[in-house]
């Protein structure tokens, strides 16, 4: 680094400043501008951490999995430097640790914990040199930005096998084929699974994206399916087969959209976790973070306390109570691929009766410019179940298109791509039942950014 970095810090801020004063959130900004300034900032801010850090990657669920395990971490008295705004790539770490430095080469935490994008990690890892990397799932997703799945699973198993990512601790989920061959070659590899036959799915979902062995390429033979490719597997032709978990979750009992309990075991003993989080893919999200807490010795009693203190982050699963037009439950579960478009399907499936559904398709860069996969999520489960669908978003059509094919009737689907047009006319119709918002990660987003501007607007963190 060329010259003292204090100067650059109050520039970056600077940025900053400015940044909130335009009305943005300043997540990335001042990062970008200080590696701008200072290349190297992010290793140089990180190595004033004295324990060092810790990253969390997935396709689906990697915010909700950072911020189970600060809930835990934070609740065993440990200062975290933490991106929880879930800005995830360089210029959002860069700007965390910005925020934390201090005067003298200080700075405000003892352990970094980064949730980190699946195109970025292993950037951010060789600066990082993180003590732990977390890896919950690798799922189909942004095709035009990340390319097939392999594609980021081979840049995953280079980063874990070479300079600092092989000197980090890997989490790994066992029930996913791909994460599981990355950890095969090291000894120190650290799962976790479900362990709950209740839970298997009939079959293969067509749009399942790991179906054949990394080793040899014969089919894997599914013994249990839990989610996408997620289950129980192994390869009759070479003998590869899903690693025992240490971690993993046992009757798992799902609850509607409102919560999900299960019987974490760990090698310290077993515990039951009710989780105000919905949904299987939550369940999983917990054993990741909790598997994460165990590596660094966190006790079995806070790993507890921690999950089910968390709740949810705003679109995942969150509850907001409408007051216009009319006094409603909002109910936000984002869907960006077909893997978590079909979890959140099957969790309201566990609802009774027919449901308003607001569907919001965007196709901006941070969605993806292909919206294709929408043919690949399975909204056939919800056809019979869906008393209107007002769809909304710059591709609104589209979806309306492929709700009319997944036999949603004509006279219930409604187009209206404006967001808030299409809030208050899904919202003005339906009583008192919930209505349920389905928006994809920008028109997440949107809607956020809509309701903190109407003052008669009421958040709750977690769906009761």
């Amino acid at each position: 680094m060329i010259g003292p970095l204090a100067p650059k810090l109050a520039l970056a801020r600077a940025v900053g400043v400015l940044s909130r004063r335009r009305g943005g959130g300043a997540t990335s900004a001042p990062g970008k501008a200080l590696l701008a300034l200072a290349p190297d900032a992010i290793a140089t801010l990180a190595a004033r951490l004295p324990r060092g850090s810790v990253l969390i990657s997935a396709t689906n669920g990697k915010t909700t999995t950072a911020a189970m395990a600060a809930a835990i971490l934070a609740g065993d008295g440990t200062r975290l430097v933490h991106n929880r705004a879930g800005a995830n790539m360089a210029g959002g770490v860069a700007s965390t640790l910005l925020d934390a430095a201090r005067p003298r080469r200080g700075i405000a935490g003892e352990l970094g914990l980064f949730e980190v994008d699946e195109f970025w990690l292993g950037r951010l890892v060789a600066q990082l040199r993180p003590r732990a990397i977390v890896l919950g799932n690798l799922f189909r997703d942004q095709l035009d930005r990340y390319g097939e799945l392999d594609t980021i699973a081979e840049r995953w198993a280079q980063t874990a096998s070479a300079g600092p990512g092989a000197e980090a601790r890997l989490v790994l989920n066992a029930d996913d084929p791909v994460l599981a061959d990355i950890g095969r070659a090291r000894d120190d590899v650290l799962y976790f699974g479900v362990q709950d036959d209740s839970l298997a799915l009939p079959g293969l979902a067509h749009a399942t994206d790991a179906k054949h062995c990394r080793n040899c390429g014969a089919p894997y033979v599914f013994d249990a399916i839990y989610l996408g490719h997620l289950g129980r597997y192994h390869c009759a032709a070479c003998g590869r087969a899903r690693p025992e978990p240490a971690v993993s979750a046992r009757e798992v009992r799902l609850e509607g959209v409102r919560a999900a309990r299960f019987t974490l075991c760990t090698p310290q003993g077993d515990a039951e976790v009710k989780l105000a989080l919905p949904g299987l893919y939550n369940v999983y999200n917990a054993l990741a973070a909790a598997a994460l807490a165990w590596a660094l010795e966190v006790p079995l009693a806070q790993i507890v306390a921690g999950l089910q203190s968390t709740r949810a982050a705003f679109g995942r699963a969150e509850t907001v109570t409408l007051h216009q037009p009319v006094q409603r439950e909002l109910r936000i579960l984002l869907v960006k691929n077909p893997a978590g478009a079909n979890e959140v399907l099957r969790t309201l499936m566990l609802e009774l009766g027919e449901h308003d559904v607001l569907g919001v398709l965007n196709d901006e860069i941070a969605d993806g410019r292909d919206v294709s996969w929408i043919w690949d999520a399975d909204f056939e489960l919800l056809a019979g179940r869906v008393r209107r669908a007002t769809c909304a978003g710059t591709r609104a059509a589209e979806l309306a298109v492929r709700l009319k094919y997944a036999g949603v009737p004509s006279d219930r689907i409604h187009v209206q791509p404006d967001l808030a047009t299409a809030l208050d006319a899904a919202a003005a119709d339906g009583g008192a039942a919930p209505l349920y918002a389905l928006p994809t990660y920008t028109a997440m987003l949107a809607l956020r950014d809509l309701l903190a501007g109407r003052r008669d607007g009421t958040r709750r963190s977690a769906l009761r």
